[in-house]
């Protein structure tokens, strides 16, 4: 991202983040708030919730160097809580329905994380670039966020957690619990590059 902090990286006028906090914050099912961010915005991420004038209650903390450790941080913060939604700030497009979709299906198992079907073939290869498997694309789901969990459980993962993973449900899912799949949303996307923030603002438009 050229050095810009994605989170407050400009989206139609406005910084990505505040997309998040918004829905979050237009969910009745939400009652509070946790925004774990790095130590060089932590400033002005509390300018632009101070701006936004939130109705929920909201912590701001300082993350870690991996993404597990921030979400740790974020733990940390809560008390008398009996679900967890976790989410990326760097996913704009979230919606109230998504969120209120996870905690549904979440109450089946305890957990519950958003995800679309591949729509590319994928391939499995090895160091040297040869082909290894080609897994059958009716069974690949590519994961996005809210993920959703009981308290109890995300924390319990957390104290268990060994190596590194790139989804929260990873730590679930190797704590044994079982993780359950809802549909996500392919305008879903994660702001990684500057070309993203194109694309989210034409899906944004979009949608309205």
């Amino acid at each position: 991202m050229n050095g810009i902090d994605k989170v407050l990286a400009p989206l139609a006028g406005r910084p990505v983040l505040s997309y998040v906090l918004a829905a979050f914050d237009g969910c009745n099912l939400i009652d509070h708030i946790v925004l774990v961010v790095n130590e060089k915005s932590l400033e002005a991420c509390r300018k632009l919730i101070a701006k936004e004038g939130l109705s929920k209650p909201i912590d701001v903390c300082v993350g870690g160097k991996r993404r597990q450790d921030s979400v740790a941080a974020g733990l940390k913060q809560l008390k008398d809580c009996d679900w967890v939604v976790i989410h990326d700030g760097a996913r704009p497009l979230v919606t109230k329905d998504l969120i209120e979709r996870g905690l549904e299906a979440a109450q089946e198992s305890g957990a519950a994380v958003a995800a679309v079907p591949v729509t590319d073939t994928i391939k499995v290869a090895g160091d040297n670039r040869i082909v290894r498997q080609t897994p059958l694309r009716q069974n690949l789901r590519a994961v996005q966020t809210p993920q959703v969990f009981r308290f109890d459980i995300i924390t319990q993962a957390y104290q268990k957690a060994k190596g590194d993973v790139t989804d929260d449900a990873s730590l679930v899912e190797q704590a044994g619990y079982k993780v359950k799949l809802y549909m996500g949303s392919y305008d879903n996307i994660k702001i990684t590059n500057p070309d993203d923030l194109l694309i989210a603002e034409a899906l944004n438009r979009h949608g309205k």
